[in-house]
Order: structure tokens, then C-alpha cells, then sequence
């Protein structure tokens, strides 16, 4: 019937934006589904517009895909509305537990500091705009005098953007005289004009990624350990968003693969259970451990 086929789709297409890669096997037998029917639903999936990602046998569907973006501005608060509910939740007397969560899920995705003041809400829907022109259109922007709190300084800043993130809060682009990506905040510009030239290093572009530690970055190191009963349970408490990396490999054993930025996160946590971790796959995770042990060896 059209109505489980339906169902299906849609698990598979849950299943594969989840902040994991699942390799052919292991999608086949979540959905219980022959590599036939998942290789025709990828196929299904591509055709309907969403961006579906390969890396060597494992598949995912990109975030970024027009109907993740198209979905999210439907059912996502509008500034406005963001604003109104902001200003009913100031008239509570009664700070509960329920008001404060609002205001801080508020805080996660809008500014609200920027949107209650009019001038600088008009001048960052200013910068949205051009900043939304120049992606669509691929061309050169040019941000006018741009805050900067880690060098201190206020300049003129010559980009190729090619993402609006965080609620149109945040942009990244690749920098022109640094030849660097970076990300920039809307509201830490004077004003955004669009200049007379077509990107010229769009192979460069790279956004930035955030790992399960928290930090962030636009390279990405891939590790596979193998977790005893202990190491297992300890993060999965610690780090609960743990759990699609894990697959059970026997009674007492689990294989954690993911993603990092960073060596420092993961590797903390291995250092802690040195004895209760093996390291299956990372050369490069295996020399910075070694060379951590050796200085702490040296103490």
C-alpha cells in the first residue's frame, strides 16, 4: 500500500538526517529493507531535492537540503512573533520553571537584544538581505565596518558568503585577504553592499561543523573506539546525544564512531579510561594520546 511505502520513506529519511552515518548494512537492517529498496529511495530522495551525502559505504541527507530549510521557516517563529512572546513573558510575575524555559529557548535562537531595538533591527534585516542576494547570485560582498572583540578593531571585510546561519544571526564566508573562511555576526555589521564580482573560490568554501564535544571547526578527524560496560555507560551519561554512534558489538562491548574537531574532547575522556578503551581507528587520535601519556609521564 501507498500508505506503508509512505511510512517507510519517511523513517528512512528520519533515520538518515540523525547526527550519525549508518553504512549500507547497517540502514538496511534498521528498516529491515534490501540494498535495492534503499538504493531506489536514495535515488527517490534525490530526485525530490534533498541532498543525500556519501562517504565511502555510509549515507546521510544533508541538513541543509531546500526542504529542511523551506520546513523549518514554516513552522519556525517569525522575529515578530519571537518579539510579542518575549514581551507577554516580561508581563509574567511569576518566574517559573515553564517561563524561564521559553525565555532561554528564545535566547538560543533569536538575539533578542538585537530585535528589540527598531533601528538595529532594520539595519540587520538590511544586511540579511544583501548578504541573501549575494549568496543566491554568487557574488562578492563587501561588510563595512565590521566589529571585531578578538582583534579589537572595526574594518572593511571583502567576502564571498555562502551560508546564513543561526537565524540569519550569523553568515560564513570565505575572506578574501586571508583567504580563510570565517563566520561573521549580522549585528556587528555597519552595512553590507554587494559588489560587481562573481565568486572565484567557491571550491573553498567550507562550513564549519560542531562535534559532540562542542567544539568547532571546518576539518574533520574520524575515530572508531571500542567501549567496555563501564567506558560505555559513563558516556552515554555524560554525553547523552552519544547514543547513534554506539552499535553493540557483543555482550560487554560497543563501537563508538563518529566525527571529531578536536582530539581534546574525546581524547579526555579516553585518558580518564585508558585501561577500559581501545582505539580501533585513527592513526592521528593514537599519536596525540601517546605523546599526552608521555608528558604526563615526564611530570
Amino acid at each position: 500500500m501507498r500508505h506503508d511505502k509512505l511510512e517507510k520513506e519517511l523513517k528512512l529519511l528520519l533515520l538518515l538526517t540523525e547526527n550519525a552515518r549508518y553504512d549500507v548494512d547497517a540502514i538496511c537492517d534498521k528498516m529491515d529493507i534490501s540494498r535495492r529498496m534503499l538504493y531506489y529511495y536514495l535515488e527517490s530522495f534525490r530526485d525530490w531535492g534533498f541532498v543525500v551525502e556519501k562517504r565511502g559505504r555510509s549515507y546521510s541527507i544533508d541538513r541543509s537540503s531546500p526542504y529542511f530549510k523551506h520546513l523549518f521557516e514554516t513552522i519556525n517563529f517569525t522575529e515578530d512573533e519571537a518579539l510579542t512572546m518575549l514581551s507577554i513573558l516580561n508581563k509574567v510575575s511569576d518566574r517559573n520553571a515553564l517561563t524561564e524555559r521559553i525565555r532561554q529557548k528564545l535566547d538560543r535562537f533569536y538575539d533578542l537584544n538585537i530585535l528589540s531595538n527598531p533601528e538595529v533591527k532594520v539595519q540587520a534585516a538590511h544586511n540579511v538581505t544583501v548578504l541573501y542576494d549575494s549568496i543566491k547570485n554568487h557574488q562578492v560582498a563587501k561588510i563595512m565596518g565590521y566589529s571585531s572583540p578578538h582583534s579589537k578593531s572595526v574594518s572593511d571585510r571583502v567576502v564571498e558568503p555562502f551560508l546564513l546561519m543561526n537565524n540569519n544571526n550569523d553568515v560564513r564566508c570565505y575572506e578574501l585577504s586571508s583567504g580563510m573562511n570565517k563566520t561573521f555576526k549580522v549585528s556587528r555589521m555597519q552595512d553590507v553592499v554587494m559588489l560587481d564580482l562573481e565568486w572565484e573560490h567557491e571550491a573553498a568554501h567550507k562550513q564549519v561543523f560542531t562535534d559532540l564535544f562542542m567544539f568547532s571547526g571546518e576539518d574533520k578527524h574520524h575515530i572508531r573506539l571500542r567501549f567496555d560496560q563501564l567506558s560505555h555507560n559513563l558516556m552515554q551519561e555524560e554525553y547523552p546525544q552519544s547514543v547513534p554512534y554506539m552499535q553493540q558489538e557483543d555482550e560487554r562491548h560497543w563501537i563508538f564512531e563518529t566525527d571529531v574537531v578536536s582530539f581534546l574532547g574525546i581524547g579526555r575522556f579516553v585518558l580518564g579510561l585508558y585501561d577500559n578503551i581501545q582505539v580501533l581507528e585513527n592513526d592521528a587520535f593514537k599519536d596525540y594520546l601517546k605523546t599526552k601519556i608521555a608528558s604526563m609521564n615526564m611530570l
